[in-house]
């Protein structure tokens, strides 16, 4: 009998997308779980009110709350790092460590554990965010040294309405980037249903393609000991093994 595995997924309270499909992901791996702990998050914006939302504190909160399931794992299910700098993932991950015990990992430094690997250093850019967010996120990766030489996105605030978003849309934004050639395309927001496409998408443009829920998905298994291969037909994401 295999050893149960149990993942925790820190969840933007607004968000509607990540669950199901992070549920979905992992169906095929039948010894491991998800279980999901919600904080306020209902806009992004870079107004004080917005950025406070991803202060520490409730983060920790629910990730203690986590740790009560002896997860093996705890991940921020979220973005937020992408326009608030990387270095507020690395601090949240070490102090979600010292205060559970427990490995954790953010969609956006598994983001960019990915393209680090694969040697991605021009990027399409797909997102639903407002222009100052997204002109963040764009400067951010340029100081990593990752351009951004193509990008969309959806000028839209209000975090429950990233989810109402059509498939429609999202793969036109996709094929849109495409065109450029890049060496990988970002989806960058976990409350997009784009990760149910991506499989159709990729083999249509030709171009990896790293939605942000399934880079948690990825980093999770890694620090759990699962090896992240076993997912299958969810991208070329879980082709870079562990």
């Amino acid at each position: 009998m295999q050893t149960a595995i149990r993942l925790g997924m820190l969840t933007p309270s607004s968000n509607t997308a990540l669950e199901p499909i992070t549920t979905a992901m992992l169906a095929g791996l039948p010894e491991v779980s998800v279980h999901f702990a919600r904080f306020r998050v209902t806009e992004i914006a870079l107004s004080a009110d917005s950025l406070a939302q991803f202060d520490d504190g409730p983060i920790l909160a629910a990730a203690e709350l986590l740790s009560h399931a002896k997860v093996h794992a705890i991940a921020w299910n979220g973005t937020s790092a992408s326009w608030l700098g990387f270095e507020s993932d690395r601090r949240l991950c070490d102090r979600i460590t010292a205060a559970t015990g427990i490995a954790s990992a953010t969609s956006i430094l598994a983001l960019n554990a990915v393209l680090d690997r694969t040697g991605a250093r021009r990027i399409g850019l797909v997102t639903p965010y407002v222009d100052d967010v997204q002109a963040r996120i764009v400067a951010n990766y340029r100081a990593l040294g990752i351009e951004t030489v193509a990008e969309r996105h959806l000028g839209i605030r209000d975090n429950f309405a990233f989810a109402e978003v059509t498939p429609e849309t999202l793969a036109d934004q996709v094929r849109a980037v495409a065109a450029a050639r890049p060496d990988a395309i970002a989806v960058t927001c976990t409350n997009l249903r784009v990760a149910p496409l991506v499989a159709d998408l990729e083999r249509e443009t030709g171009v990896p393609i790293y939605d942000t829920i399934a880079t948690a998905v990825w980093d999770s298994l890694r620090c759990a000991g699962v090896d992240p291969r076993r997912v299958r037909g969810w991208g070329r994401i879980f082709d870079v093994g562990a």
